[in-house]
């Protein structure tokens, strides 16, 4: 159940990552940030549910949160580096 709601948390970060209008990752999928937006908040809550059924709600809210932010905080880490990699020659 544990990684359900990390995995959950992750991609939710992802689907608000994707819907930024600086993001390289993925620019054909900004024309779909509206969606990827309803689609982030709903992994978020479903990512905050299972975490609660868990762990009991206030573990369960840091534990859920915490896996969104790790998601928010890597995502441009690795988008910068994979253009750093595309940029060296």
């Amino acid at each position: 159940m544990t990684v359900l709601y990390v995995l959950g948390g992750l991609l939710a970060a992802l689907a608000f990552y994707l819907a930024c209008a600086h993001q390289r990752l993925r620019p054909s999928l900004r024309a779909h940030a509206r969606a990827l937006r309803v689609a982030g908040w709903l992994l978020c809550a479903a990512c905050l549910g299972l975490a609660i059924a868990v762990l009991g709600p206030w573990a369960g809210a840091f534990a859920a949160l915490s896996a969104v932010m790790l998601g928010l905080v890597a995502l441009p880490y690795l988008d910068a580096w994979r253009q750093a990699r595309k940029v060296a020659p």
